[in-house]
């Protein structure tokens, strides 16, 4: 009588240490986002899917491929993909929006300024740059002499997609005001739809494009009024921010506002801004 053989299972080992220090390398001199030993398990869970998507059995296989000739090149977006974290909200931090109506607007037609241009530095999904989309046009109302456009720019090609198509689950948008949810909001028509969709007239003013801050310039064109950097520093170690606050500062017009995460900060920093409230900056 025959038994029957049992098939082994496809192998679930996890990333070698060797393997995880030298991702933890690449991604930290790629993206300036820290990947300390407590966050294996993490990094393990989150490229899984790239092991099926590239058909390598297991982690091993898969940075060979990586560190191979040419493997790098071929995978590096879809690896700062899997690891990038992209919380957002529309309206977070909601004391940042009440300084530009009450304060950096107002000194912006004060000064004389027809032409305002507002840059959005890690814009993830697109809720902070909509956001700032529907300050301004509520703001600016139906003034014909004033352009405005908004740059919004992430190191994520995947949230870039969903940013662009700006169509998010219904319940996202609660933070924002009714009013403006009815001028700047389209629900679907079919009520069984629970997503809705930025309106046209506002996804036509904001611009998107991949960029990395750990680039040693950013071409990002004229100087901008206005720069939103909140929540990424803290991904950063203190040697990184400051190289990425300087460049930011290289992009911001004299007078103009630099917004930072509330949990963030700029003290010990040698920065040409000085403190106009929390964590909003002018460049001096």
């Amino acid at each position: 009588m025959q038994t029957a053989q049992r098939v082994a299972a496809p192998s679930e080992d996890g990333i070698s240490k060797r393997n995880f220090e030298r991702l933890a390398a690449y991604i930290y001199n790629y993206s300036g986002i820290k990947m300390p030993p407590s966050k294996q398990t993490m990094l393990e869970g989150r490229l899984r899917r790239r092991l099926r998507a590239t058909g390598h059995a297991n982690f091993e296989q898969y940075c060979n491929f990586l560190f191979s000739q040419g493997g790098m090149e071929k995978e590096a977006i879809f690896l700062i993909d899997a690891v990038t974290t992209n919380k957002t909200d529309f309206f977070r931090e909601p004391n940042h929006f009440h300084f530009m109506t009450q304060k950096a607007l107002p000194a912006f037609l004060r000064s004389g300024g027809r032409r305002l241009r507002v840059w959005s530095s890690a814009c993830s999904t697109g809720a902070e740059p909509y956001t700032i989309a529907m300050v301004l046009d509520d703001f600016f109302g139906d003034r014909h002499d004033i352009a405005w456009n908004i740059l919004a720019t992430d190191l994520s090609t995947e949230v870039l997609q969903t940013a662009r198509r700006g169509i998010y689950p219904q319940e996202m948008i609660d933070p924002v005001p009714a009013e403006m949810r009815r001028r700047y909001v389209m629900t679907a028509v079919a009520r069984e739809r629970r997503d809705v969709r930025i309106t046209p007239k506002l996804r036509s003013k904001v611009g998107f494009a991949r960029l990395n801050l750990m680039d040693d310039a950013y071409p990002v064109g004229d100087p901008m009024h206005m720069i939103f950097c909140r929540n990424v520093m803290i991904y950063f170690d203190k040697p990184t921010q400051e190289r990425v606050l300087t460049r930011l500062c290289d992009c911001l017009e004299p007078g103009g506002f630099l917004f930072i995460g509330h949990s963030e900060t700029i003290s010990g920093f040698d920065l040409p801004l000085k403190t106009v409230a929390n964590t909003v900056f002018q460049k001096v």
